[in-house]
């Protein structure tokens, strides 16, 4: 809760804190926070959350297999083996795909053999085509030999038998729904997907399909939320436009605390005569308000709390700052209530570039600089995109961003940075 004593802005605020510290406040709410659990099948399991781990109940392969095409031979029979000192042996068989081969390899014979084929019993090795010259059909040259385990996997040299290759937290990918195939699993326990409920604020908004009049704008923050939601792996429940009202706002909001684990709304964190964010986060119950306010461009005017057990984040009306405080403080919020172990996840792509000009920043605030990317041969250049943080199009422009630190007071033209990209 807010000191009722305490100093406020002229935003309603009581003092701004550095962003960081906005995480750790976030973070130390959410620790140990609940999550429930569902089984399904791997054809549904892309970008879901493991909640258990995959065990392996078998080695996989089962068998050693061949990863290139040429002949399954004894490897010492091709000890030596060069252009100008060839070995020769006979072709005694064929491996068929998908069948395990007949009879064995004998010392100065060999099997043809496919990628992916069984290996006969007495190989242990496979001399790939490109090594090999035919001297008929029944016999082959060998110009390049090869020691014991050439060009083979071996039985569990992919999976052990009790080896766990995926752990509680991993993000299944399409990489990872072929390997649970491929070790015959065909249901996994995950964590249900976060459900966030989304409110816009505010007696201007209009839907966005609509022609604004004079005073009015439409509804970008609801759809654009709606969809960061959808790509951070959470359900969007959009509650649509919510009047300044009292009697309107605080039952809508409520409900949608009763609804989802995350509420967002937006256009009333910047308190005004009409906008009735903090009162609403407020009424909701302890521990109430946690932040209000960061030291952070665009997004300064950020409200984050807690209604029991809910994050509720009131983000700022403009469109960018809106999506920058989701990127900062929601998008995470739904990864640790997704289940998602952030010390172990992907990292986010970066690409190193060339600054083209000098930007500024006051110290002790945090700065996010959205840039287009250019390449130029091996050269690529970062070109800060300019607007206002109500001009949607700077976002729709910007190929990623990069941060300007708090202890910073800029960064010169031809510096090197990070750019964190955009998916």
């Amino acid at each position: 809760m807010t000191p009722q004593n305490a100093t406020k802005d002229m935003l309603g605020r009581t003092r701004l804190i550095p962003v960081k510290d906005a995480q750790e406040i976030l973070k130390s709410h959410l620790a140990g926070a609940a999550r429930l659990t569902e089984k399904i099948s791997i054809e549904c399991a892309l970008n879901r959350v493991l909640a258990e781990p995959v065990r392996s109940i078998e080695n996989l392969p089962p068998h050693p297999r061949s990863v290139m095409d040429g002949y399954a031979v004894c490897a010492s029979d091709t000890f030596g083996a060069s252009e100008s000192m060839p070995c020769y042996l006979q072709i005694t068989g064929n491996v068929a795909m998908g069948e395990m081969p007949e009879g064995a390899v004998n010392k100065g014979c060999c099997f043809r053999i496919a990628t992916g084929g069984f290996m006969p019993e007495g190989a242990d090795a496979v001399i790939m085509h490109e090594h090999t010259v035919p001297i008929d059909d029944t016999m082959i040259e060998i110009v390049k030999g090869g020691g014991a385990g050439t060009n083979i996997i071996g039985v569990g040299d992919d999976i052990r038998d009790g080896d766990e290759p995926l752990t509680p937290g991993h993000v299944l990918r399409p990489q990872d729904i072929g390997l649970l195939a491929g070790l015959g699993i065909a249901q996994v326990t995950v964590y249900k997907q976060v459900r966030v409920g989304i409110l816009a604020t505010g007696d201007e908004i209009i839907p966005h399909t609509e022609t604004p009049k004079p005073g009015k704008i439409r509804n970008i923050n609801s759809i654009a939320l709606a969809a960061y939601v959808n790509q951070a792996g959470a359900i969007p429940n959009d509650y649509g436009i919510v009047s300044d009202q009292k009697e309107i706002f605080f039952p809508t909001i409520e409900q949608a605390v009763k609804e989802n684990d995350i509420v967002l709304f937006s256009g009333g964190s910047s308190v005004g005569v009409r906008d009735l964010g903090e009162q609403a986060v407020e009424a909701l119950g302890p521990p109430g308000i946690l932040v209000h306010g960061v030291k952070l461009k665009p997004g300064k005017p950020v409200l984050i709390g807690l209604s029991g057990t809910t994050p509720v984040f009131g983000l700022p009306g403009h469109p960018v700052s809106a999506l920058v405080c989701f990127d900062l403080f929601v998008k995470p919020t739904i990864s640790r209530l997704s289940g998602i172990q952030l010390e172990s996840a992907t990292p986010q792509a970066t690409v190193s570039a060339v600054l083209s000009r000098n930007m500024n920043s006051a110290a002790g605030r945090l700065d996010i600089v959205r840039v287009r990317l250019v390449r130029d041969g091996d050269t690529i250049t970062a070109e800060p995109v300019m607007g206002k943080s109500g001009a949607i199009s700077t976002l729709s422009r910007a190929h990623g961003y990069f941060v300007i630190d708090e202890e910073s007071q800029g960064i010169t033209q031809g510096s090197i940075i990070e750019v964190i990209e955009y998916k």
